[in-house]
């Protein structure tokens, strides 16, 4: 019999989130509110519509396998050479290619937790040790949500290979400030690996919220991580890019690439959508003036919702979490629940997240939530 190694026969599988048809279908309702991945409610971009309308004429080719148009087009944007940018089948394949790249069995990736749940499991493939530094109160007796980064440069040692900041952190889309990423940045030995994974950079509000790109600049050791599928509505194309100071880390990163796997639709609707930054940064605004008003009425409702500066607000209702969101689930709501901890609910549209708050309401009026 042929077996899997342990590592992966002991990996979890990974649970997208619901189908809202099929879920409309199950409770036998018109329609079921999505709002667990975090995808934006807007649909594609008009200029994507139309690059992929031309580009579906020539998917009998393979695509550029260096996507040299999209790295030329993100290198002039954020003001870089293109031996600096690396594409990828998204930010997840990057981060894989990441831990592939720098990690051997015996080393170790570093991260706050809770965080994105696949760090983990990256360094269960890689065969690398977890170093899970805890997450600590946002506020005074608020919830614990927020990187300690001090605890998290201590936890380095002579075995780190990669430290991952997720920054806003998902699931709880608070953010590290500038001065103390810095301090971070300068406390990490120079052959640490620092990727500052950025999927929801497009959404921070917060002037004190750096970009990370700029801190990124003169330190070799430092990458960004970021998206096509959060802000620019990419989702279903799955483009990820990394920006790296010294061009040897985009070059060991470039070298684990699955040839191809960025395919011609996704480059060409990446390009366009680049050209269209200021209807995205319209999207954006509207994104995060909604969850003021969504953040504002939960806490109305007695939640402790700490600031979000991502397309997501987190809800602390700890060993309530997995109730909570069958109850809303049964209610033609889905939301992200991580058992013990909390529930993480995308931004929708005012119009879904009334939906939200009335199935909140009457799940509460029966069983009140913490």
């Amino acid at each position: 019999m042929v077996s899997a190694r342990p590592a992966v026969q002991q990996l979890p599988a990974y649970r997208p989130g619901r189908n809202p048809a099929d879920l409309a279908r199950e409770i036998g309702v018109e329609r079921a509110v999505k709002l667990a991945s975090n995808e934006v409610a807007f649909p594609p971009l008009p200029a994507v519509v139309e690059a992929l309308a031309a580009a579906a004429a020539e998917t009998n080719r393979y695509p550029d396998n260096g996507a040299v148009v999209l790295t030329a087009a993100l290198a002039e944007r954020y003001g870089v050479d293109p031996a600096q940018v690396v594409t990828g089948c998204g930010a997840v394949m990057l981060c894989q290619q990441l831990a592939q790249s720098f990690n051997d069995p015996g080393t170790s990736i570093a991260f706050a937790w809770r965080s994105f749940e696949m760090y983990p499991l990256l360094a269960q493939v890689a065969g690398a040790r977890s170093i899970q530094v805890p997450l600590v109160p946002g506020r005074p007796g608020g919830p614990a949500d927020t990187h300690d980064l001090g605890a998290l440069a201590a936890a380095v040692d002579d075995s780190t290979r990669v430290v991952f900041v997720c920054n806003p952190n998902n699931p709880t889309g608070t953010a590290v400030r500038r001065a103390e990423l810095e301090r971070f940045l300068d406390a990490v030995p120079a052959d640490t690996l620092v990727v500052l994974d950025e999927a929801y950079r497009e959404f921070v509000t917060d002037p004190d919220v750096p970009d990370g790109l700029e801190c990124m600049r003169g330190r070799p050791n430092v990458a960004v991580l970021r998206t096509f599928s959060k802000a620019w509505g990419l989702a279903g194309l799955r483009v990820g890019y990394l920006v790296a100071e010294d061009p040897a880390v985009a070059d060991a990163v470039r070298r684990t690439h699955v040839p191809f796997s960025v395919s011609s639709l996704a480059q060409a609707a990446a390009v366009a959508a680049l050209a269209s930054e200021g209807e995205v940064r319209r999207r954006c605004a509207a994104v995060t003036a909604e969850r003021a008003r969504l953040t504002a009425a939960l806490r109305e409702r007695g939640l402790d919702v700490s600031d979000s500066q991502a397309n997501f607000v987190w809800l602390p209702v700890g060993e309530q979490a997995a109730g909570l969101a069958a109850a809303l689930e049964a209610r033609a709501v889905i939301t992200r629940p991580f058992a013990g901890e909390g529930i993480r609910v995308t931004v929708g549209t005012p119009e879904e997240d009334d939906v939200l708050l009335a199935a909140l309401d009457e799940v509460r009026s029966t069983a009140p939530v913490a």
